[in-house]
């Protein structure tokens, strides 16, 4: 018998691993393996082996938690093309543990998202259209990217009062957009803008930013904002206003216009009928 095959025997019946001969004999498992091939390790060892290893398997597991291999850029200073990110993202998407995703029926919204969202991560969405609704949803699947912009969202709500003017007025119309609607019903004498927001820390929010660019406005019960009066119609549509390409939807059973019409538009025919 061979001086290496001896070495290789006497390690393995101390319970070592192939691993371990690998390291301490320096040679290949292929050589190794024809001489212990026949040895099993005993159940004690073998069940050291299987916590040992999934120990390592936990270690790693916990090193990755939260890590992606698509990469994204980070920002330290906001911009105006970050607010608006952020705050699509916030109202009328879905910022989850494993994923960002948006939803909207409006292609010039939903194409915007996209096109910011390209500023910091290269990948591109998953994409689904509900033929029913009419409402596009785009969507990022990564961890590390939708923590990140989780703890984004919440920065901006809390430094957004102290942003310039034109960033606020690029986060309300975020808000807008994507929450806002105008009730136009001249024979009941009601022309107003309305937002709808669950959480009414963010209603009060947005008041207090409508308030910080001229706009008066009142939190209503239970989850939506109110903007009345012409002149606050007025400055609205001065200030912030709908996006282009922002509509209703006319295909609702309670469709008051029976076709689709910009925002923007309906709001322009509010503020005309008011009586001089």
């Amino acid at each position: 018998m061979n001086v290496f095959k001896e070495q290789c025997i006497a390690l393995r019946q101390k319970g070592y691993s192939i691993t371990e001969i690998v390291m301490a004999t320096g040679r290949a498992k292929s050589s190794i393996y024809q001489h212990i091939k026949d040895i099993p390790l005993s159940k004690e060892r073998v069940r050291q082996y299987k916590i040992a290893s999934g120990r390592r398997i936990r270690k790693f597991a916990l090193a990755r938690k939260g890590r992606s291999v698509r990469a994204f850029k980070t920002f330290d200073q906001w911009s105006a093309d970050a607010v608006i990110l952020v705050a699509h993202l916030l109202f009328d998407g879905e910022i989850a543990r494993t994923r960002c995703a948006y939803n909207n029926r409006s292609t010039a919204l939903v194409e915007r998202v996209e096109r910011l969202m390209h500023e910091w991560y290269d990948f591109e969405p998953s994409r689904y259209y509900n033929k029913v609704t009419g409402v596009s949803r785009i969507t990022y699947n990564n961890v590390a990217l939708s923590s990140y912009i989780h703890g984004k969202s919440k920065e901006l709500l809390r430094v957004i009062k102290n942003m310039s003017l034109d960033w606020k007025r690029e986060f309300l119309r975020a808000f807008f957009d994507d929450e806002g609607c105008i009730d136009y019903r001249p024979e009941k004498n009601r022309r107003s803008i309305r937002g709808y927001q669950k959480n009414i820390s963010i209603l009060k929010i947005i008041r207090a930013v409508l308030a910080d660019v001229g706009i008066d406005s009142r939190v209503v019960q239970p989850n939506e904002v109110m903007i009345v009066g012409k002149e606050n119609l007025m400055r609205f549509e001065q200030k912030i206003n709908f996006s282009p390409g922002v509509y209703i939807n006319g295909n609702r059973s309670n469709s008051r216009w029976k076709r689709h019409v910009e925002k923007r538009e309906l709001l322009k025919w509010a503020i005309k009928s008011f009586k001089t």
